[in-house]
């Protein structure tokens, strides 16, 4: 009996998605509940479960093929197996095996870490799987892709190749690849941004040797009853929340000809994902103590690698607070998230002199960006929430006590 694999919900207003990868070709054996097939939305990335065990008898989209919920992307002969072109040959002397994901392996792989296999022709037997249920994730992937090869004899230098005879083209040096569904929609969402609001920057350095010193002080104690590491964004959260208090209009958004302030803080956490920069949010973030807050947002950051962050984590949000420090960036403008009205960039930690008690000293700097929509924000309010975030940051005790 033939069962249909069907396109699921894909959340709220989401309705079409692309084919990104067949884990299986037709005719080949599947488990139940076994990942097949890889659907890209312009949020996430899903795995679609086989519904049944046996053989794929159809296969009605390829990949890169746009499909919309409730499509039939194939069908599978339940209990079937692979039916075979051919008539039965003698066996044939068994081949080396190749430094690819087997039939078995599929089910223990993640997306990503199969096509890294796959292209780099790596050996997955080789692999140690640290996710859920021993699966290999991508980290598994590249950590074997990086691991320091054999040395060996230097191979005999090739020739260098010959000059081109005549010019070459321009389709000679260029490819042309499809954007993806997620890099389709950041770029309307940013023309989005930049068309229908006002957006302003302002900036304000912060010393970060306060909250240097805590982390370091705390620490290890903080990681040994929590679990977790007490990183720099869950302060910048809780300082962030205490100046939309005082300035609600960075917490507000445009609807028309009203504006609407809300009373509830709900904060996006931009992460890097293994498809590019997603904003997963944190919930009533005021109500959440440091602890909660860093271990949300380690989560965040580990689903994100694997694709495994939900279309809901990525919906809403209230504020949106940015970390480009990480990556290197030293300063900034970042774009508004719509319909937000504010986001706060974090830079780069780089010692500096500054004048203290009329010396120079060497302190700890960071820049902040807040880029704001002037249309409802006014230069003086920006000015003076950024203000009271670096005063919450250089003095951590106001956190605390809430002054």
């Amino acid at each position: 009996m033939a069962v249909e694999l069907k396109v699921p919900p894909l959340g709220e207003s989401i309705t079409e998605a692309v084919v990104g990868k067949w884990n299986k070709k037709q005719g080949e054996t599947v488990a139940a509940d076994e990942p097949l097939v890889v659907l890209e939305t312009d949020k996430v990335t899903i795995d679609v479960p086989a519904p049944a065990t046996g053989a794929i008898a159809t296969i009605a989209f390829k990949e890169g093929d746009k499909v919309r919920v409730g499509d039939v992307l194939g069908t599978i002969e339940a209990g079937g197996a692979a039916s075979a072109s051919a008539p039965a040959a003698a066996p044939a002397p068994a081949a080396a095996p190749a430094p690819a994901a087997s039939a078995s392996a599929d089910a223990r792989i993640t997306p990503t870490a199969r096509k890294i296999v796959e292209e780099n022709k790596l050996d997955v037997s080789q692999l140690k799987g640290t996710g859920a249920g021993g699966r290999i994730t991508k980290e598994d992937a590249l950590g074997q892709l990086n691991r320091p090869a054999e040395p060996s004899a230097p191979a005999p230098r090739a020739p260098a190749p010959a000059a081109p005879s005549g010019p070459r083209s321009r389709a000679d040096r260029e490819e042309r690849v499809k954007m993806t569904p997620l890099r389709r929609r950041v770029a309307e969402r940013l023309l989005q941004a930049q068309s229908n609001a006002a957006i302003l920057t302002t900036f304000n350095e912060v010393d970060m040797g306060e909250v240097m010193d805590l982390r370091k002080q705390y620490n290890e104690k903080f990681q040994a009853k929590h679990g977790v590491k007490l990183g720099f964004m869950s302060l910048f959260v809780r300082a962030a929340i205490e100046a939309l208090k005082t300035f609600p209009q960075v917490n507000a958004e445009i609807e028309g000809e009203d504006v609407i302030f809300k009373r509830y803080y709900d904060i996006g956490v931009a992460v890097s994902g293994s498809r590019g920069l997603v904003v997963p949010v944190l919930r009533d973030a005021d109500t959440l103590s440091l602890a909660d807050m860093e271990k949300k947002i380690a989560d965040f950051g580990t689903r994100a690698r694997n694709d495994k962050l939900t279309i809901n984590e990525l919906q809403g949000g209230t504020f949106t607070i940015s970390n480009g420090g990480t990556f290197g960036s030293m300063l900034s403008t970042p774009i508004l998230n719509p319909p937000q009205t504010g986001i706060l960039g974090m830079h780069n930690i780089v010692e500096r002199p500054v004048a203290r008690n009329g010396q120079v000293v060497i302190r700890p700097i960071m820049y902040l960006a807040l880029s704001y929509d002037h249309r409802l924000i006014d230069g003086r309010e920006a000015v003076q929430f950024l203000v009271r975030i670096k005063d919450c940051i250089e003095d951590p005790t106001r956190l605390l006590l809430e002054i």
